[in-house]
């Protein structure tokens, strides 16, 4: 029979310390209900009484499958765990678990604590008789644990102890400075469970500063540990935690762990990943890691026209697993190496079915090649690649015609006296045969100046008619500008991203001497794109 392995999520609490991430409790029951939707284990939510958002995200009283989990620190010394108010603050926040961080490393316990290892050892056994005396599960958070273990074993070794004689249901070990190695944190979880400590109650907390936070968390679960702690794309302070969205395939679908372990994400489950770790990207304003591992938009992607050959016969000649798996897709980007393997699959990808050998495929060769020598990059803009291959097919719909447009940029005081820009935007286009003018400022809801590419989307989107209303949940999500050339005659490529209501996410290109026609040249594929997946 498989062992049972628990996934423990800090995304809320110990992901929030990623320098520029603060969560507001609405968000924070947003991923909380998508962490418990995927099937962790464990959320821990934050430290109650830390701060407001902390403790209104407890008040909110959400219910989940996944066991709820109040973080705070051990006792302070010199008091009672039942008069120790931060200790309080914690349990009231009634969590059906409490994890207390707590001191491992001699170094930190008399020279940041300034107290004996033997007051340290107490104040790690009250506290956790203290939660398990009121019913409540104990994890016990063992701070710099691998570094004191290096430093002085038997005194990291008693903390440990001292915890799960008192009633401690996880110890959880912390590399908390990220600098341990995976076959140190292999070595070490074995000779702790060689000195007593039962594995099934061990549990591993890794950072990322050595690029190494997966590698030593799987490392522990061979040595013996079966909880793990991570949060949703690797968030953290510093280089950041061991990375769930890795981790969570590999326990799920890779040998030797697939057979050996059972955790609590189903393999249907698993098809949300790619998805849940875009809306935490999103919730937080970033742009996807294109390379991220499993769910990165490039994390199938296949260039080169030999790979692009071998994947159309067999998928798992350049591909470890199937994409669908984690909810992810397969990409064959075009570029100027493409060849017509990579250029037939992409087209197939699009609908667009063209037998091999046709002429027209030697001549969309031959447009790429062009285009990218002028600037263009096809590679991370599929979208308009599509636009491009469809046009020289006679498969792009004549949906509307820009006539004209013009965009001001303005700078002048507002009532407050401060200076502020105001762009706007008026485009002319003909749809049905009906000329129609549309005029948009680039303000957001607090009167803010979003810029003259945004008054220009908005402008463009704002009144084509019958194609309006398929364009309403269509938004950019992101807008990356490059020098192609420099000097006088500099050339401007700008990649718009873009996305709708359904979760489909897609970019264009535009490439002009003019940063606003490049733009507007992207707008227009993107917009095209949209109008052609919802068969308008």
């Amino acid at each position: 029979m498989s062992e049972r392995l628990y996934i423990y999520d800090t995304t809320l609490r110990d992901g929030q310390q990623t320098q520029g991430v603060q969560f507001s409790t609405g968000e924070k029951v947003q991923i909380a209900q998508a962490l418990d939707a995927l099937g962790v284990d464990y959320i821990e939510g934050g430290w109650p009484g830390a701060n407001p958002t902390d403790s209104a995200f407890f008040e909110t009283g959400l219910k989940t499958r996944a066991r709820m989990t109040a973080f705070g620190m051990t006792k302070r010394a010199g008091r009672s765990a039942e008069n120790d108010d931060v200790l309080a603050a914690v349990m009231n926040a009634g969590t059906q678990s409490v994890c207390l961080v707590g001191k491992a490393h001699d170094y930190h316990v008399t020279h940041a604590l300034g107290i004996s290892l033997d007051e340290n050892l107490e104040n790690i056994r009250a506290s956790v008789a203290h939660i398990a005396a009121q019913g409540r599960e104990a994890l016990y958070d063992a701070e710099h644990f691998f570094d004191g273990y290096k430093d002085n074993p038997a005194f990291a070794t008693a903390a440990c102890r001292a915890a799960l004689e008192a009633g401690e249901r996880w110890v959880v070990l912390c590399d908390t400075n990220g600098g341990t190695l995976p076959s140190e944190v292999g070595r070490i979880v074995s000779e702790l469970i060689a000195a007593g400590l039962p594995g099934d109650k061990l549990g591993i907390h890794t950072h990322n500063d050595t690029e190494n936070a997966v590698a030593c968390s799987l490392a522990a679960v061979e040595a013996g540990a079966r909880q793990i702690q991570g949060t949703l794309n690797g968030l953290g302070e510093r280089c950041g935690n061991a990375n769930l969205t890795s981790l969570i395939p590999v326990l799920l679908l890779k040998e030797p762990y697939a057979s050996q372990f059972e955790i609590g994400v189903s393999r249907e489950a698993l098809q949300g990943l790619t998805q849940i770790s875009r809306t935490l990207d999103d919730i937080l304003n970033r742009v996807p890691v294109k390379q991220a591992p499993f769910v990165g938009a490039s994390a199938f992607a296949h260039k080169a026209g030999l790979h692009a050959s071998a994947i159309l016969k067999d998928p798992s000649t350049y591909e470890h697993i199937e994409p669908s798996l984690v909810g992810n897709e397969r990409i064959i980007p075009m570029s100027n190496q493409a060849g017509q393997s990579n250029l037939r699959k992409r087209l197939t990808d699009a609908g667009l079915a063209v037998e091999k050998g046709d002429p027209a495929l030697a001549r969309i060769l031959d447009v790429i090649k062009v285009r990218e020598a002028e600037g263009y990059s096809y590679d991370t803009a599929q979208a308009s690649f599509e636009m491009l291959a469809r046009e020289e097919l006679g498969q792009l719909p004549d949906f509307f015609e820009v006539k004209r447009y013009k965009v001001t940029v303005e700078r002048r005081k507002n009532k407050y006296n401060r200076m502020v820009s105001l762009s706007e935007a008026v485009v002319v286009v003909k749809v049905d045969g009906e000329k129609r003018l549309s005029v948009s400022e680039s303000l957001d809801e607090t009167g803010s100046d979003r810029g003259p590419v945004n008054a220009l989307a908005k402008a463009l989107s704002k009144d084509l008619g019958r194609f309006s209303d398929t364009l309403a949940d269509m938004r950019l999500v992101d807008f990356k500008v490059r020098i192609t050339q420099g000097g006088t005659e500099a050339v401007t490529r700008v990649i718009i991203d873009s996305e709708d209501g359904q979760g489909r996410r897609w970019s264009t290109v535009g490439v002009s001497a003019n940063i606003i026609d490049a733009s507007f040249e992207a707008l227009l594929d993107a917009i095209r794109w949209k109008l052609i997946r919802d068969a308008v």
